[in-house]
């Protein structure tokens, strides 16, 4: 799964990889969490041109009755986002790049959750394949949410945990945005693991346990010995 990732970039940086702006300038973010805002990049239908927006992290379903169930749909299952009740409009017609540049996952250690730290070689931003979602309150106020989704883990994930957040490559944004693509056979062929040897892990402190820590020690190897390493085993 993805429950906590990092975007700690400049806005101009994210423009060029992006290929959109405006992008405002973004507080430095170290540890986001579920039902916090997320950076995200949509394609607007009319003008076919990229747009930055701020989401809801965890999809809420048009047809939810309330806001809650959110907090429970901020993954989904690339194998079966395309099937589900939650998510199959979505993929569809609803797409979009979740910007980050790292993301956590846990292990087991002893009884105790050992946090690890997954980022690209270089450090650069790169993309989650998201979904988004649009609700409206009772009172017609109008949250637009996302999701992540998730697929098998790569070889340097897997140690830490099964699965992993779809990451996108670059070559791959257009299709993945473009809402007139519409076959799930097409979609899923860009839904796989990312390539193990153009990433690296380490072991971080567990302060990132606790959301409300955002500082930068949230991302600082546990020691140099130990990071940053381009195997876990």
């Amino acid at each position: 799964m993805c429950g906590r990732f990092t975007l700690n970039q400049l806005s101009a940086r994210l423009s060029q990889v992006f290929h959109v702006e405006p992008v405002p300038d973004l507080a430095a973010e170290y540890n986001i969490a579920p039902t916090q805002m997320v950076a995200t990049v949509l394609q607007n239908p009319e003008t076919e041109k990229r747009e930055f927006k701020q989401l809801h992290w965890g999809l809420i379903p048009s047809w939810a009755k309330d806001a809650k169930m959110g907090a429970k749909l901020i993954n989904a299952r690339a194998e079966t986002a395309a099937e589900k009740p939650a998510f199959r409009s979505a993929f569809k017609h609803r797409r979009c790049l979740v910007v980050a540049d790292g993301f956590y996952e846990w292990e087991q250690q002893q009884g105790k959750k050992q946090p690890f730290y997954f980022r690209l070689q270089e450090g650069e931003p790169f993309a989650f394949a998201g979904l988004w979602e649009k609700w409206r309150t009772p009172a017609k106020e109008e949250i637009i949410s996302c999701t992540i989704l998730t697929t098998a883990a790569n070889e340097l994930l897997q140690p830490i945990h099964e699965r992993m957040p779809v990451i996108l490559e670059p070559e791959d944004y257009d299709l993945w945005l473009d809402s007139q693509v519409q076959t799930p056979q097409t979609l899923q062929q860009l839904l796989r693991p990312y390539p193990a040897s153009a990433m690296t892990a380490y072991p971080v402190s567990t302060l990132v346990n606790n959301s409300r820590h955002n500082t930068p020690q949230c991302i600082i190897p546990l020691s140099e010995k130990n990071a940053p390493a381009d195997q876990l085993n």
